[in-house]
């Protein structure tokens, strides 16, 4: 299992800004081995966000996203104190969902 991601949402007015780190190694299927075969592709394909149980962000990622990557994004209505939830599920079937608290 990959390791936790690193989320941090802080709330300015009527909105929190959340960036968040994703480890994971993002292979694209296109590189090759030092034998010569194709490395299979395996990527995080599906990305979700909640705040308080409620979907405010989905994407859909192919395998052009680099190693280990960052996301940043903007959400209306968040106040400290809101829970908010970040998921991934990758092109093996792995996902990881990690929580933080907005502040």
């Amino acid at each position: 299992m990959a390791d936790p991601m690193r989320i941090r949402a802080q709330a300015a007015g009527d909105k929190a800004t959340v960036r968040v780190l994703m480890s994971h190694e993002m292979e694209s299927g296109q590189r090759k081995d030092a034998a010569g075969n194709t490395v299979a592709a395996w990527f995080i394909q599906e990305v979700t966000a909640s705040l308080n149980g409620k979907v405010v962000l989905t994407a859909d990622w192919g395998p052009a996203v680099s190693k280990n990557p960052f996301l940043q994004f903007t959400v209306k209505g968040a106040k400290a104190g809101d829970k908010l939830a970040v998921t991934w599920k990758d092109t093996k079937g792995d996902t990881r969902t990690d929580e933080a608290t907005v502040s």
